[in-house]
């Protein structure tokens, strides 16, 4: 376990509530992991900047990565490993933390993102020309 929790800051609270509309996804943790997978993606270490941790959003380590958090506390200290921060606890912290929030930045960014469907094109590089329906994409959120 990396962390015991992760609060989040206002920021990536009001980030989150926006997605949650446009997605039709409910709950913090789905849309945390899918923001984790996300940042992970990407070739650069997120930036290492101070992120307040001032919302009253606060989810438990087995709620935020449910089942397979085993799978994503490897993914992140690979990818720390990776990026030469180390894999000390406080390092590995931060750096969950620091690529949550990238990846909720990220996800919000744009107005690309108007339904939970518009997440696959984020982790599939080959759709067919039609993408799934929805009920699909329910099938295969992480």
């Amino acid at each position: 376990m990396i962390v015991k929790q992760l609060t989040l800051s206002n920021h990536a609270k009001d980030q989150l509530a926006r997605l949650k509309g446009k997605t039709g996804i409910d709950q913090w943790n789905i849309l945390c992991r899918w923001a984790l997978c996300l940042s992970l993606k990407e070739p650069t270490p997120p930036p290492d900047v101070p992120i307040p941790a001032d919302s009253n959003v606060q989810i438990e380590w087995h709620t935020l990565l449910g089942e397979y958090q085993e799978l994503y506390e490897a993914l992140v200290i690979q990818r720390c490993i990776q990026d030469g921060v180390g894999t000390d606890p406080a390092s590995l912290a931060k750096y969950f933390r620091l690529h949550v929030h990238r990846g909720i930045a990220y996800l919000s960014a744009t107005n690309f993102i108007k339904s939970v469907s518009d997440l696959l094109y984020l982790v599939v590089e080959d759709l067919p020309p039609e993408a799934p329906g929805e009920d699909e994409a329910d099938a295969i959120i992480p």
